[in-house]
């Protein structure tokens, strides 16, 4: 490309912008592309300027200001640009930033529809660099709009055209990409470097021991020695050989044998132990169990010293809170130690200390994923008075406002005969009543009005427990307001085999474990048939156990690679910065007495 002098006055800029001007073809027009002077130059002349030349200078002004990260004024720039009179290049060009502005605001879905003009199926015919520019933030709206698939498609397709730190960056944004999605999508692709690409992320995910995974990987490099992730293996893999090298021998199961936790412990130890004997059987050698019951404790410390000797290499308990705030509170632990109940967040733990338990917080905080993925914008919320209703409030709008969302109003269920009364003040009923009076009193005569509900609700967040969840659906029709959609946390499922009971929960979308919505899962049915109740609410203890048996091995990987994510029986698992795990959970929804199962992209 010629190379541009700053412009000694504005006279000369029309001539400088057509020496840096890329010329596709004369069908397609001229590319702009920022000349060596200010923005206010570039409109000045534009103003001057014959209207051809003043598309390509107010362009390149808009473009100036963006990489300026002057966004509102790149905006208003090209909002003076007439898209309809430009030629495909300036087209693509003009759309590939209004997609980088939605970005800016993080507005994904404008983005999309900013590069789905009928130009861009021009841009192969354009200078890589354009192509390129336009791909990644193709890339990066699908990723954004919770296309991960496509998102990764659109990489792949990139990846060729780029280089040096561009293309290792691709390469492990690619990793990234299809690492992180559920199994039945890492299926097929269609191209072979995509399909690739699945295959790994497939292998990984379905290889229960650190052992089973290097192997696999492995493998699929001999198989596929001239594809690009065998040729440069993703980061996180090159770490997880490392971690591979130091394997888990002895693990201790702390937990209560007596009291009131005695049942839930039941529940939790025979489920580890299913998914310890389940990995048994894949003849790979698997850490010797030792449970100790911590119900019988009298000093932590000497439960630690005695584990030592033992030669434990990690704790996988207590489930008693006391003992987890207690851990919590320690400088360091002597053995890595993966608790079962979360200490009071916030609370610094030490860095030997993991935490892992049902949290309902996780459950708040899906909703508001969900909700927003579904396009809603606006909530109201319904959650128990109590300090449990508050934890999961405050989880769900701190989840809810970091997406954008807005939490209009939120009323605490207590008396069911109060019920009614809340809802109608969610949805300003009386409000509705009252101005009818007004009119009525106005006019002197009868009014026949029918109270209308605000419409600036989107939907209903919703926690509660089966019971109260009946009532609230029915009072929701009663006061008008049963058209608007319900997201809720599992709490309200039973998990029983009675239609009647869903009857009155019809079109209510909830979060579950996979454990209780996926039964055909090998591990599932295996300990269904031996513990019926397992098929039950305390299906989610055995989950819990479960996975906390596939953690085991595999915390220093998440401690290491914080984006990688195990798929469990419980959730989709990851490890937050304070070392908690944290639940993203499938969904689901009632439908004439059944539960459904969704899937991720149903709205």
């Amino acid at each position: 490309m010629i190379a541009c002098l700053r412009p000694l006055s504005a006279l000369c800029l029309a001539g400088l912008l057509a020496a840096c001007a890329s010329s596709p073809s004369s069908s397609l027009g001229e590319l702009p592309r920022t000349p060596d002077a200010s923005i206010e130059q570039l409109l000045q002349q534009a103003s001057e300027a014959k209207p051809e030349e003043a598309v390509l200078l107010r362009l390149s002004a808009a473009d100036l200001a963006y990489k300026q990260q002057d966004i509102g004024r790149s905006a208003r720039i090209l909002e003076q640009i007439p898209l309809d009179s430009m030629k495909p290049a300036q087209h693509i060009f003009a759309s590939t930033l209004a997609a980088e502005l939605a970005m800016a605001r993080n507005q994904p879905k404008s983005a999309l529809k900013a590069l789905s003009h009928p130009s861009f199926d021009h841009l192969a015919e354009l200078p890589v660099e354009q192509q390129v520019r336009t791909q990644l933030v193709r890339a990066r709206a699908l990723e954004a709009d919770g296309q991960t698939l496509a998102a990764a498609r659109e990489r792949v397709f990139i990846a060729p055209l780029l280089s040096g730190e561009a293309a290792s960056s691709n390469h492990e944004a690619i990793w990234a990409l299809v690492s992180s999605l559920p199994l039945d999508q890492l299926q097929g692709g269609g191209d072979k470097d995509l399909a690739g690409w699945l295959e790994l992320a497939r292998l990984t995910k379905t290889s229960s021991t650190l052992e089973q995974q290097q192997a696999a990987i492995d493998n699929w490099r001999a198989q596929n020695p001239e594809h690009p992730a065998a040729k440069q293996l993703p980061q996180a893999l090159t770490k997880l050989k490392e971690i591979a090298g130091q394997p888990l021998t002895k693990i201790a199961l702390l937990l209560p044998q007596e009291g009131q936790l005695a049942s839930v412990s039941r529940a939790l130890r025979d489920g580890f132990l299913a998914a310890h004997y389940q990995a048994q059987q894949s003849g790979q050698p698997q850490p010797t169990i030792e449970i100790y019951d911590s119900s019988k404790l009298t000093s932590i410390d000497d439960f630690y010293r005695q584990a030592q000797a033992d030669g434990v290499q990690l704790v996988v308990g207590p489930l008693e809170k006391p003992l987890v705030k207690q851990l919590s509170t320690r400088e360091q632990l002597p053995i890595t130690t993966l608790a079962l109940n979360y200490s009071d967040s916030g609370q610094e733990a030490p860095a030997q200390l993991f935490q892992f338990g049902l949290a309902a917080e996780d459950e708040a905080r899906e909703v508001a994923r969900r909700a927003w993925a579904d396009g809603m914008r606006s909530a109201v919320a319904l959650v128990p008075r109590s300090e449990w209703g508050d934890r999961v409030l405050r989880a769900f709008q701190q989840s809810w406002q970091a997406e954008g969302g807005r939490l209009i109003a939120a009323e605490h269920v207590d008396q069911p005969v109060a019920l009614a009364q809340q809802i109608a003040d969610l949805f300003q009923l009386r409000q509705s009543e009252a101005r009818a009076k007004r009119l009525q009193g106005t006019l002197g005569v009868p009014v026949a009005a029918q109270p209308a509900r605000r419409q600036d609700v989107d939907f209903i967040f919703l926690a509660a427990t089966p019971q109260q969840a009946q009532q609230i659906k029915p009072t929701l029709a009663f006061q008008y307001a049963g058209d608007v959609p319900v997201y809720a946390t599992s709490h309200l499922y039973s998990a029983s085999n009675d239609p009647a009971q869903y009857q009155d929960l019809n079109g209510i979308r909830f979060c579950e474990t996979p454990w209780l919505l996926e039964g055909d899962d090998p591990l599932r049915q295996q300990v269904g048939s031996q513990w019926p109740q397992a098929g039950g609410s305390l299906g989610r203890l055995y989950a819990m156990g479960a996975d906390a048996y596939r953690l085991a091995p595999r915390l220093a990987q998440l401690k290491a690679l914080p984006e990688t994510q195990v798929d469990g029986l419980s959730g989709r698992l990851s490890l937050n910065p304070a070392r908690r795990v944290e639940r993203q959970l499938p969904w689901a929804e009632f439908r004439d007495g059944q539960v459904q199962r969704l899937k991720d992209s149903d709205s």
